[in-house]
């Protein structure tokens, strides 16, 4: 298992090293992080150039990307082309709001699911199985960002008219309320249950029908008819034997879900503008900022690629007869 792990993580180097060079290509090829100024007629050709030579985008692409590449492996992500802030301070701010968001929303798509999932397998064909099965299908036909937007139009106008408030009942935006200082927990959380109730529905219907789908097969196995033979409970039987083994196709999709939250929600983030990775990402992408652009990736590929590995790792933990060369 040590030298699996060792190899992966080293196969992971290659990876973040072309995924860099492609993305900074792709910024580089498409737009000038100055070009807006370049269309402001109070500013000259001239003073954009200086200003372009100030900050070092007048050299070649190889010399851009040489340079940050030697700098963020000295651990210096250096500062943002338009804002001129520290662009790690920016990317730990964003990274922890995404991570409380994302896994705010998972953990309940978890629970839930594995949840309904199990019951459903138990009671095949029954009343609560079709009604499952017709609700998860409903929500994964549903678009991420027109529900954000319905939820929006509910609790921002429709609700708060109906209930002659003068606030919503919830907030449709942001992180927090407007003209407030400080951490107020109880503030982040009214501004967290939009977002992840949006995030948590889809991911709750894919974790309820891949625990039913697997939960059927298992119960059906060799190995829990012998448990049952043996005169062990049912409940025993149930949660202790096959939900083990049943959980295995959980545990890829929840280490993909779990690896795509330091890349940000995107959609769901850009609805709510909820200041996370994903807000980070297409604020960086529309100013052409690749110092900001790539330290994002590097997070982004590098949570995938070890989240994976972590997902490999629990298959052997879950299921002993699973063994890595």
């Amino acid at each position: 298992m040590g030298r699996y792990v060792i190899r992966r993580l080293l196969f992971a180097i290659p990876v973040l090293l072309v995924s860099s060079i492609l993305v900074f290509l792709v910024v580089y090829n498409t737009q000038h992080p100055l070009q807006a100024l370049y269309q402001n007629p109070r500013i000259s050709v001239n003073d954009v150039k200086r200003l372009a030579h100030d900050l070092g985008l007048d050299k070649s692409g190889y010399q851009l990307y040489t340079s940050w590449l030697v700098s963020f492996l000295k651990g210096h992500w250096g500062t943002s082309i338009i804002s001129q802030r520290p662009v790690a301070k920016d990317i730990q701010q964003a990274l922890a709001n995404s991570i409380v968001l994302g896994l705010t929303g998972t953990g309940i798509a978890l629970i839930i699911g594995v949840a309904i999932g199990v019951y459903a397998a138990l009671r095949q064909y029954s009343v609560f199985d079709n009604l499952a099965t017709t609700g998860a299908f409903v929500a994964l036909s549903i678009p991420n960002f027109w529900f954000a937007v319905m939820l929006q139009i509910l609790f921002g106008i429709y609700l708060t008219r109906w209930l002659h408030l003068t606030t919503p009942l919830l907030p449709v935006a942001g992180i927090n309320t407007p003209g407030t200082f400080g951490f107020h927990l109880v503030d982040r959380i009214r501004h967290l249950i939009l977002p992840s109730l949006v995030l948590a529905v889809q991911i709750l219907a894919v974790y309820s029908r891949y625990m039913r789908a697997s939960m059927l097969e298992v119960l059906h196995s060799d190995y829990l008819r012998t448990a049952r033979a043996k005169g062990l409970r049912e409940r025993r039987v149930i949660f202790r034997h096959a939900m083990r083994n049943a959980l295995i196709p959980i545990t890829t999709q929840l280490a993909i879900d779990i690896g795509l939250i330091a890349s940000g929600l995107i959609i769901t983030e850009a609805v709510f503008q909820y200041p996370g990775m994903g807000y980070f990402f297409i604020q960086a992408m529309n100013n052409a900022d690749y110092p900001q652009l790539l330290p994002w990736l590097m997070i982004t590929v590098a949570s995938v690629i070890l989240f994976n590995l972590v997902a490999d790792i629990m298959y052997a933990v879950l299921d002993p007869r699973i063994r890595y060369a």
